[in-house]
């Protein structure tokens, strides 16, 4: 399983519209056969500061998923109201359990 979190920081204002872009990949990527686990967080004391937490099978499956049209449409939405770039940590899970 591997483990990818994405900071994602929003410009002021651009919460709600960065959510009904971000819903696009969050359904999508929901029902991709490689994916296992995707969330979409929000700084409680930062609304324009999120955190998407998302497990994939493999490599192979985040590849694949960054190649989908919702991937690929939601990102179009959201580089324009970013505060900064995105930054992404991948992380290789040894023991979790996912539901």
């Amino acid at each position: 399983m591997l483990v990818q979190l994405v900071s994602i920081a929003v410009k002021e204002g651009h919460a709600a519209e960065f959510i009904e872009a971000f819903r696009i990949n969050y359904e999508g990527t929901r029902k991709e056969p490689g994916n296992v686990r995707f969330d979409v967080l929000r700084d409680p004391e930062d609304d324009n500061s999120f955190l998407i937490y998302e497990v994939f099978t493999s490599e192979e499956a985040v590849d694949a998923h960054r190649k989908t049209e919702h991937y690929q449409e939601c990102v179009r939405r959201i580089d324009p109201i970013l505060a900064g770039p995105r930054t992404k940590t991948f992380y290789r899970a040894e023991m979790a359990e996912f539901l």
